[in-house]
C-alpha cells in the first residue's frame, strides 16, 4: 500500500504482475534494493549513510529489520558499524517474537525482557551497540508508531525504534498459526483452511519421516535446521519429538556448516538439510571448515532446479558449481525415492566423507528395480542401458528426462546408451574412455547451471576422446516469477529439442 502496488492485490487479474519480495523493477521509487534473502538492511542502509557523507547531504535513511532476521550475522555487523556513525541512522525492529517458525538464541532473552519492562531495562542490546532507543508497546497501533518516528526523524545519532507486534494482526488464523502463514497456499477465509489438502508423499514428508525414524535408532543423531525446518518437513510436533537431538541455529547457515563440522568432529551423526538458495550464504564455512576437516557429516540440499521456487532472489540453480568447485566434497545426485534413501543411509553411516545430497524436486520418482546401497567406490557413473553411437549421462533430477530421451531416440532408429552418474562431484573418466569404442555423442541432462556444473567437466573429459558432448542445463542468468516449462522450451531442455540437436550432432 505505501509503495503504490495495492491494486496487485485487490484486483485478482492482477495478482501475477507483482513479487513476493522488494523489487526495484516494480517500485523504483521505494524499492532500491531487492531483499529476498535475509538480514542485510541494515549493513545496506550503512553503506547509503556513508555515501550521503561523502556527498555531503542531508536526509533520514531508515533500516527496517525483522527481529528474527536479527538472527542473521549480517544484522549484527550492521549494528556493530552503524552504531558508531555520528549522523542520522534509524533503525525499525519489527518484533512479532517469530522468525519462519520460533526464534532462536540468546538475543530473544534480551527482547523479551524489553518488552516486559516496557523498554525501561538496564539491559539493552541496542543501546550497548551505542543507540537511542525507543520502544513502542503496541506496535500495531498507527498513531504509537507514527509519534515515534517523529521523534526518531532527524535525529542525528543512531536511533532504535523498537516496535512490539502481532503478527497476522486482526486475523485470527494467522495469529493462531503464525508459522503456517509464514508461507501459506490459497486458503479459505473463513477458517484458515487450506482449500486442498494433499495426502500425498513428496521428499519432504519422506525426509521427515526418515529423520524421526533415524532420530529413534540413535541417540546420537543431530539435526541442524538454519531457521527454515519446514523445507524438510518438520513442523513444532516434530521438532519437540527430536527434544535435544534438534538445533536451530536461526537465520545462520555459516553457523548451520560449522555447527553441523564441529558436532561430526564430537562424533555425532549430523543431517544438515539446508535451502541451496540460502547455503550460498556458508560459502566460507563450506570451504574452510567443512571441507578441510575430517568431519564426515550429511547435508541434503533442498529446493534445486527449474522447478523449485522460482522467483529472483530464491533460485536453486547454481548449487552444483558452487559445491562442486570445493575439494573433497562428495555431491550425490539420487534420480528416485529408494536411490535417495540408500544414499542417505550410505552417507550417514560411513566415516570417511564429507556427503551432500541433492533431493530432487523435478519429480517424484520410484526405482524400476534395485537400488545400490554402497557409494564409497567415489565417482563410479552406472550404466542403466547399453547401446551405441549416443551415450545420454543424465544426473539426478533430469535421469526421467534422459529416459525420455533415449526413449525417442529409439524411434528415430537409435539404440542409445543411458547413463546414471549418481556423483555429480567428479568424472567416470574410465567409463567416458570406454565410451569412445562405439559412441559418437555424449549428450549431458543436468537440473541446474550449465556453466561451472557438471556437464562442463564432463564436456572436458569428453573433449580428449574425439567424441562429441552436447551439455544441457540452466543458462547463467537471472530469471524471475518464470514459467518452468517456458524456460524449459527457452534453453532448448524439452525432449524434442534435445532430440533434434542429438540427430543433427550425429549427422
Amino acid at each position: 500500500m505505501l509503495t503504490g502496488r495495492a491494486q496487485y492485490y485487490l484486483d485478482k487479474s492482477k495478482f501475477t504482475e507483482i513479487g513476493e519480495f522488494t523489487d526495484p523493477n516494480e517500485s523504483p521509487e521505494y524499492d532500491i534494493f531487492y531483499a529476498g534473502h535475509t538480514s542485510p538492511s541494515i549493513s545496506l542502509a550503512f553503506g547509503l549513510a556513508k555515501a550521503r557523507s561523502l556527498k555531503k547531504e542531508d536526509f533520514n535513511i531508515v533500516a527496517f529489520i525483522g527481529d528474527g532476521s536479527l538472527s542473521g550475522g549480517v544484522a549484527f555487523e550492521g549494528l556493530n558499524n552503524a552504531g558508531k556513525l555520528n549522523d542520522n541512522f534509524i533503525v525499525i525492529v519489527n518484533d512479532n517474537q517469530m522468525a519462519i517458525a520460533e526464534n532462536h538464541g540468546s538475543l530473544y532473552d534480551n527482547l523479551r525482557e524489553l518488552r516486559e519492562t516496557n523498554g525501561q531495562s538496564e539491559h539493552n542490546y541496542f543501546k550497548s551497540l551505542g543507540y537511542d532507543y525507543i520502544y513502542v508497546a503496541e506496535g500495531n497501533d498507527l498513531e504509537s508508531v507514527i509519534n515515534a518516528l517523529k521523534k526518531a526523524k532527524d535525529t542525528k545519532n543512531p536511533i532504535v525504534v523498537h516496535l512490539n507486534t502481532q503478527k497476522g494482526e486482526g486475523y485470527a488464523p494467522a495469529e493462531a498459526h503464525r508459522e503456517e502463514f509464514h508461507f501459506s497456499a490459497p486458503y479459505d477465509v473463513a477458517d484458515g483452511e487450506p482449500l486442498q489438502q494433499s495426502n500425498e508423499s513428496n521428499y519432504i514428508t519422506d525426509t521427515r519421516d526418515y529423520l524421526l525414524r533415524k532420530v529413534k535408532e540413535n541417540p546420537e543423531l543431530l539435526i541442524i535446521s538454519s531457521a527454515t525446518p519446514e523445507v524438510f518437513g518438520f513442523m513444532e510436533k516434530e521438532r519437540k519429538a527430536c527434544g535435544n537431538q534438534y538445533v536451530d541455529v536461526a537465520i545462520a547457515e555459516q553457523t548451520g556448516v560449522s555447527t553441523m563440522t564441529g558436532a561430526a568432529r564430537g562424533g555425532a551423526k549430523v543431517i544438515y538439510p539446508v535451502m541451496a538458495t540460502f547455503l550460498q550464504r556458508a560459502y566460507d564455512q563450506l570451504e574452510q571448515d567443512w571441507a578441510m576437516d575430517n568431519s564426515p557429516a550429511v547435508m541434503p540440499v533442498m529446493g534445486t532446479g527449474i522447478r523449485a521456487l522460482t522467483d529472483l532472489t530464491h533460485l536453486g540453480f547454481w548449487d552444483i558449481p558452487m559445491i562442486t568447485s570445493i575439494p573433497e566434497i562428495v555431491y550425490l545426485a539420487p534420480t528416485n525415492v529408494e536411490e535417495y534413501f540408500a544414499m542417505m543411509d550410505w552417507a550417514l553411516n560411513q566415516n570417511e566423507h564429507k556427503v551432500a545430497i541433492r533431493v530432487p524436486t523435478y519429480s517424484y520418482e520410484h526405482s524400476k528395480g534395485e537400488v545400490d546401497t554402497d557409494y564409497s567406490d567415489l565417482n563410479k557413473f552406472k550404466v542403466v542401458k547399453e547401446g551405441k553411437d549416443v551415450a545420454v549421462i543424465a544426473a539426478g533430477d533430469f535421469f526421467v528426462k534422459g529416459e525420455s530421451v533415449v526413449d525417442a531416440l529409439a524411434e528415430k532408429g537409435i539404440n542409445a546408451t543411458l547413463i546414471n552418474p549418481r556423483f555429480v562431484s567428479g568424472v567416470d573418466t574410465e567409463l567416458l574412455n570406454s565410451l569412445r569404442q562405439n559412441h559418437k555423442v555424449v549428450v549431458v541432462l543436468e537440473d541446474g547451471s550449465k556453466e561451472g556444473g557438471f556437464g562442463g567437466r564432463i564436456a572436458q573429459a569428453v573433449g580428449a576422446t574425439g567424441m562429441k558432448c552436447l551439455t544441457y542445463g540452466l543458462e547463467k542468468k537471472f530469471v524471475d516469477r518464470y514459467n518452468p516449462e517456458e524456460l524449459e522450451k527457452a534453453y532448448r531442455l524439452t525432449v524434442p529439442q534435445i532430440v533434434e540437436d542429438t540427430l543433427n550432432a550425429l549427422k
